[in-house]
């Protein structure tokens, strides 16, 4: 299997998954405008579960280093399995979580909100866990990006007040995105081997971790989407005939951004084999300010805003930039 043993490559690898992870949720906005976001999920599972099984049978399974795709599969212990599929199910219900705040309050605000907060959080719990890399500039990194989180929900509320719209629903959705998302990635790192080259009896490789993980999503997703669906967050509920009724087009943005998203996560997974799953994890929510970027500059959902929140979103943009150079040297022992 493929194997990461170079910091840089390591970082490269989660800065692809940073643009992943804040690009994906544009398949949203390009799905057709009647394309409810409980419909689109099911095709982006879909596209999670496409991507899953490609990659553990292409890069999980060349190669003679480590332990082969479904070679792990089959020494699996129960814990290793079971850890994966809980974090697919926290997973799951973070990013259902998250699609409805996106389509209830935008990009621009979802993302800086729901996934940065994830940031904190997760690199704290990762952290924790596994501590690898110098936690002073770690954590005053996370502090900064924390302060630019902030600053982004002010410049959403003044926009909002100018606009007399309410933004309540869509920060109480992002924050509870954000909480329970923090916490999907240490379920899966648990189950993973520490040395890849020679992994412990009944751990697994990256690629069979996402595998499981991605199992806890689809079947979850039974039950969360189904429910969603019949009590939407917003807006009237969706039936299954209007999922199959759905152009080539909506169905294929979903499964397009399942694809994007799964192709970031499984980065992130080989990254920290080398960075350490607290920095690979923190480097990859970054894609908080390229979700922020798509929301203002391509969605124009900051369109009309005054000088005061123009100036207050290019210091998010500053303080984020700042705050994720201070994470990678962190892990630059």
């Amino acid at each position: 299997m493929f194997i990461v043993n170079s910091y840089t490559l390591a970082v490269l690898l989660c800065f692809i998954t940073m643009l992943c992870w804040g690009s994906w949720a544009n398949t949203q906005k390009i799905a057709a405008k009647n394309w409810r976001f409980e419909l689109f999920y099911w095709d982006y599972v879909i596209g999670i579960l496409l991507f899953s099984l490609l990659f553990g049978f292409t890069f999980g399974s060349i190669g003679p280093r480590g332990m082969g795709f479904m070679e792990s599969i089959g020494q699996a212990s129960a814990s290793s399995i079971i850890n994966p599929i809980i974090g697919g199910i926290i997973f799951n219900l973070s990013n259902i979580l998250l699609v409805a705040a996106i389509a209830v309050a935008g990009m621009a605000i979802a993302f800086p909100v729901g996934v940065g907060l994830c940031m904190v959080l997760g690199v704290l719990i990762n952290y924790i866990a596994t501590p690898k890399g110098d936690p002073v500039l770690l954590f005053i990194g996370v502090g900064i990006v924390t302060v630019a989180i902030i600053l982004d929900a002010l410049a959403y509320k003044r926009l909002s007040l100018s606009e007399k719209k309410t933004p309540a629903k869509g920060i109480v959705l992002s924050i509870l995105a954000g909480v329970l998302m923090a916490w999907f990635f240490r379920f899966v790192a648990s189950s993973i081997a520490v040395d890849l080259e020679n992994p412990e009896p009944g751990k697994l490789t990256p690629y069979a971790a996402f595998f499981f993980f991605m199992i806890g999503i689809v079947v979850s997703n039974f039950l969360f989407n189904t429910y969603l669906m019949k009590k939407p967050v917003e807006g009237v509920p969706v039936s299954f005939r209007q999922y199959f009724q759905g152009s080539f087009r909506s169905h294929l943005s979903g499964i397009i951004g399942g694809l994007i998203w799964a192709l970031g996560t499984a980065l992130s997974l080989l990254a920290a084999n080398k960075a350490g799953y607290a920095i690979s994890f923190g480097l990859g929510q970054g894609a908080t300010m390229i979700g922020a970027l798509w929301g203002v500059f391509i969605w124009k959902e900051f369109k009309g805003a005054g000088k005061g929140v123009s100036g207050m979103l290019g210091l998010m943009f500053l303080l984020f930039t700042a705050g994720l150079i201070l994470i990678i040297l962190a892990g630059n022992e």
